[in-house]
């Protein structure tokens, strides 16, 4: 899962310089700015390993409180 976190991370702040592109997308989306076909597919892009590794994360914590009944 390590792998995973770093993907996460690394898609989430590329590029890093001047902004991160997540969080450019994440205010064109709140600015209602965030039309362009190719700008939400980058917005996707850069999400997916975050909300795959939430998932992750959630399902372990599930197993883990399941293991302990």
């Amino acid at each position: 899962m390590l792998w995973l976190a770093g993907i996460a991370v690394y898609l989430a702040g590329a590029p890093f310089v001047p902004e991160p592109h997540l969080v450019e997308k994440w205010r064109m989306l709140l600015d209602g700015t965030l039309g362009k076909p190719i700008d939400v597919f980058d917005f996707f892009l850069h999400t997916t390993p975050l909300v795959v590794l939430f998932i992750r994360l959630w399902r372990e914590a599930q197993r883990r409180r399941q293991a302990k009944d």
